[in-house]
């Protein structure tokens, strides 16, 4: 039988408790009879936990949510394997990590750092435990410190997933002008959202995101260190839903330019080389 973790203190609404939704549609995307992301350690995690997860299924609509969550995860994890295989000794960092178990998915040969918020990560360490390859900080990502606590000197991956839109755009630009500074070479993966973002989040969600930019290419202007590579829909990858209906509103979603996921390096600028 399986030893319970006691969640009973995660309050609804909190950002824990959004960590704890997260969590819950990528266990239950796993189980589908054709998995996206097939995220069985979040589906371990969920079994471990002692909480009401069927208040939690019948208000985030897994039947089509659980896709959202899973494709942005699945291309980021892409990405990630693409990088790590070109770079064994890679360092990853995964600022505003949550809940979500992408250590253990993509299983690097390196260092990887989970940071978060200091009462995410305690919750964190009910469920895992540091290594000596694997290592949480509680820390707000706009707080420099973090930073003097990552190894130098190798290739650096750092993914930001559903998180740069819930900081100001000041602290956005500090935070990658922090990381591709402190850093010798790598790249960053994040997903963006458009201006109008903040001015519909103060209508329907109380304005908890706070930051759009209309093309993220512009952020190479931010540092001459910065390049951009790649960039896509977050729901391109809609082809893969096994529910038709939920298949075909993807596909109309996915022509519109609002939930983009970017794919940067960084490393010597011009006058460096």
């Amino acid at each position: 039988m399986v030893a319970k973790v006691d969640f009973s203190s995660v309050s609804w609404g909190s950002v824990e408790w959004t960590n704890l939704v997260t969590l819950y549609l990528r266990a239950h995307e796993s189980r589908s009879q054709r998995p996206i992301l097939g995220d069985h350690a979040a589906a371990e995690a969920v079994d471990r936990i002692d909480y009401d997860f069927k208040r939690i299924h019948r208000s985030s609509l897994p039947a089509s949510n659980q896709y959202l969550v899973a494709l942005r995860a699945k291309q980021l994890d892409d990405w990630s394997a693409d990088f790590l295989a070109r770079h064994p000794d890679a360092i990853v960092v995964h600022l505003g990590c949550g809940l979500d178990g992408r250590a253990f998915r993509l299983a690097p040969a390196g260092l990887w750092f989970d940071i978060d918020q200091p009462g995410v990560i305690e919750l964190r360490r009910r469920l895992y435990d540091d290594t000596d390859r694997y290592r949480m900080i509680g820390s707000s990502v706009t707080d420099p410190q973090w930073l003097h606590e990552i190894p130098t000197g190798h290739p650096t991956l750092v993914i930001a997933e559903g998180l740069l839109m819930y900081l100001w755009e000041t602290d956005v630009r500090q935070l990658v002008v922090r990381v591709t500074d402190r850093f010798d070479s790598g790249e960053m993966l994040f997903d963006t959202l458009p201006p109008i973002a903040p001015r519909i989040s103060k209508l329907f969600t109380k304005g908890i995101t706070k930051w759009g930019i209309r093309d993220a290419r512009e952020m190479e202007k931010w540092n001459p260190r910065l390049r951009f590579l790649e960039q896509t829909s977050v729901l391109s990858g809609y082809a893969k839903i096994e529910s038709t209906p939920v298949r075909l509103i993807y596909r109309l979603l996915q022509r519109m330019p609002y939930d983009v996921l970017n794919r940067f390096e960084y490393g010597p600028s011009h006058a460096e080389r």
